[in-house]
């Protein structure tokens, strides 16, 4: 009987965060996992978030930029510190609102592990290569959903419920808007979206999350960077919070907390008892403002001109490098065995080689990404020079 009451007391501890949500949110007996699995003692969406903890492309957030590269302070904001400033505020709207914190944290912190190395510029380099080479458009939101689906444990994906990978899909921070309303969608309709973002331009900037919690994830997005990469191109001496426009000053403030506590505050006021995500119109006013005015003076500017012709060099020669070397079997190349050697048939025999090497790229660190990007070419210069020889005799 004490056994009985024991486990009684365990499964009622691990749901109480169930209870008191608003009925406008996700709750744990909804999720849906693609493939049926017996569930353990955590809830779906909780398990979720330590399968995503413990993925390979996790780990390499520590190396990976979020807006400045090649610049030499240790207190730059990284990837990784970005996806986790993303889900404490994506959860502190959450539980003001009653929402399902678990599948917040969750999205939150799986949002960005597609990102490729070098930022949003490396995003739109590799980009102009899928496309170049067949293999459609690339965005890093969806590359995230492809890395928990198809890439991570050996090819054979996570299985991560579909109310997760649709938030991750859904996130993308860029369409900021006024209003976010869910929309409800199954298994295939999500698939649908998911395959359409490759082959139509257009399609990912309609993506729309099935749960309100997606939706919070998804502004929470811009309001983890717009205050944060102020800060940062402050700290470089790139920067002055004065030359922001005194319009955008007066309702959002300069500093990072300030800016991140309005916006916090502006949304819970106008979503509170909501069943979608409101901003006033002058707070979101002021968010498109500043946006626009960190393009036109930060994000234009992380970059010199010769550090992205550089970058779109290196990914240039590494996917030819990589490519050949698929194309050859060349088994002591970094691409089979850093990669490919951990893959399985599923992976193998379902996806080109073109895909293979896109996806070998977009997964890597800046610094491997450097590193590999120094052998390459050395391997590219040598076999010029094989080839310049053979036409000599």
């Amino acid at each position: 009987m004490e056994v009985v009451k024991l486990e009684n007391l365990l499964e009622k501890n691990m749901e109480r965060h169930n209870y008191g949500l608003s009925p406008y949110a996700c709750l744990d007996k909804e999720a849906v996992r693609f493939t049926d699995e017996e569930e353990d003692l955590r809830s779906p969406f909780f398990r979720d978030i330590d399968r995503i903890l413990y993925t390979y492309a996790y780990v390499r957030y520590s190396d990976k930029t979020q807006v400045y590269s090649m610049k030499n302070n240790d207190h730059i904001t990284k990837r990784m510190l970005h996806v986790q400033y993303v889900s404490k505020i994506a959860r502190t709207i959450g539980r003001a609102l009653g929402l399902n914190e678990d599948l917040i944290e969750a999205a939150g912190l799986g949002h960005d592990l597609g990102h490729v190395p070098f930022g949003h510029f490396g995003e739109a380099v590799l980009n102009q290569i899928s496309l170049e080479n067949g293999e459609g458009y690339f965005h890093h939101n969806v590359e995230s959903v492809r890395v928990l689906m198809e890439l991570e444990r050996g090819g054979e994906g996570c299985n991560l419920t579909l109310q997760v990978l649709d938030a991750i899909m859904c996130h993308n921070g860029e369409f900021v808007s006024g209003e976010y309303h869910p929309k409800k969608k199954s298994k295939e309709e999500f698939l649908e979206e998911y395959h359409n973002t490759y082959v139509d331009k257009e399609s990912v900037k309609t993506l729309v999350p099935m749960t309100l919690e997606g939706c919070v994830v998804r502004i929470s997005d811009i309001i983890a960077y717009l205050g944060r990469d102020i800060e940062d191109a402050c700290m470089l001496g790139l920067f002055q919070k004065e030359d922001i426009p005194k319009e955008i000053r007066e309702v959002l403030g300069t500093k990072n907390r300030d800016i991140v506590n309005t916006i916090i505050l502006d949304i819970i006021k106008n979503s509170l008892g909501k069943p979608y995500i409101k901003l006033s119109k002058k707070v979101y006013e002021a968010i498109v403002s500043l946006k626009k005015f960190n393009y036109q003076n930060l994000y234009d500017k992380a970059l010199s001109k010769e550090e992205r012709a550089y970058i779109t060099e290196m990914f240039s020669v590494n996917f030819k490098v990589f490519l050949e070397d698929l194309e050859k079997e060349n088994k002591e190349s970094k691409i089979y065995k850093n990669f490919l050697d951990f893959k399985k048939e599923k992976y193998i025999c379902s996806t080109s080689k073109k895909r293979m090497v896109l996806d070998f790229l977009a997964g890597m660190t800046d610094d491997y990404f450097v590193t590999c990007y120094h052998e390459c070419k050395n391997q590219n210069l040598n076999h010029t020079k094989i080839m310049e020889a053979s036409h000599e005799v």
